[in-house]
């Protein structure tokens, strides 16, 4: 993250401890001028050394800005989220060109089942829509879709990618947000970030996608770290134009693309979850103190977290009625 530089006309900043000296840069944290001297290098942008004291403060207790409980290393759970990808990803490979089963199928995503060419993964039945139409083909084997049982595809559908660039993009994502965004939010935090993020994507896609459309990918929980990193960042006061560009970037490449079979439902419906995971984990605070409430921050953040899990579960059941 870059310096936030103040740009006030007719009053010109000034060092909030040397009120003689003027300076056109702010603390990350509580917004105050700061002057060379004063400045003290931070994960995000430049912090007072009140502010630095109050981090070492937080620090000592064991628990980060936002009351999650701060990593020993934050690397460790994109580190596994990303094995997690690569073993399915390999198991699909595997399976397709080895065993000609067609598991990417059975993983992704998709409202209803479809009829499948047994030793032919790339063709399929269009008109055999049900279990005992495709039994009477010669040749067919039929795949359910999340209307006909297939309840696990919500989840798997979030670790299955089918090609290497589109496995390799999301990884790398994956690698630059994780660890910065575990180390603020904690370790429990962030997989409820990511996990939920890609579940809001699934249940963007059922509601919004065609009924026999397939989708698999990471995307929609990427997406949902962008939006949280965005949150937070704002609330931590730290310059946000590189995430606003690179958000930017992939809304446009998923608008401009969205006709080459890019789930755009999905990176909606992540990136939106994890805006509000992102405002539930940043914002607890100023909420508790608007509405009076006496719990403390971490419980009302599992409460929260806990009821927009909910939302989501009650849209993907709701789905299966509607």
């Amino acid at each position: 993250m870059g310096v936030s530089e103040a740009n006030y006309s007719g009053t010109q900043l000034r060092c909030y401890r040397h009120k003689d000296r003027v300076t056109y840069v702010r603390c990350q944290r509580c917004g105050r001028g700061i002057c060379p001297e004063c400045m003290v290098s931070a994960a995000v942008g430049y912090q007072c050394p009140d502010c630095v004291k109050k981090g070492s403060k937080a620090s000592r207790t064991g628990r980060g800005p936002f009351g999650g409980l701060l990593s020993s290393d934050p690397t460790v759970s994109s580190v596994t989220l990303i094995g997690i990808n690569v073993v399915v990803f390999l198991s699909i490979t595997i399976c397709t060109y080895l065993a000609r089963l067609n598991l990417s199928s059975w993983l992704a995503l998709s409202l209803q089942g479809q009829c499948n060419v047994i030793g032919d993964p790339t063709h399929y039945y269009p008109t055999a829509s049900t279990a005992a139409m495709c039994a009477m083909t010669d040749d067919g084997v039929f795949v359910p879709g999340f209307l006909n049982g297939a309840y696990w595809q919500p989840i798997t559908s979030m670790f299955a990618h089918e090609g290497f660039l589109h496995l390799a993009f999301n990884m790398l994502a994956l690698w630059f947000l994780g660890p910065q965004l575990e180390r603020i939010v904690g370790r429990g935090r962030f997989l409820a970030l990511y996990l939920l993020s890609g579940l809001a994507g699934s249940a963007a896609i059922l509601w919004l996608a065609g009924p026999t459309t397939s989708t698999l990918g990471a995307s929609g929980a990427v997406f949902g770290l962008m939006g949280g990193l965005l949150v937070i960042a704002l609330k931590l006061k730290a310059d946000v134009r590189s995430i606003l560009f690179w958000v930017g970037i992939n809304v446009i490449f998923t608008v401009a693309n969205y006709q080459s079979g890019i789930s755009w439902q999905g990176h909606l419906g992540g990136l939106v979850g994890g805006l509000v995971i992102g405002a539930i984990l940043a914002y607890t605070t100023t909420i508790s103190r608007t509405y009076g409430t006496a719990a403390p921050r971490e419980r009302q953040q599992i409460i929260y977290l806990t009821a927009f899990g909910a939302l989501i579960l009650a849209a993907l059941v709701l789905r299966l009625f509607i």
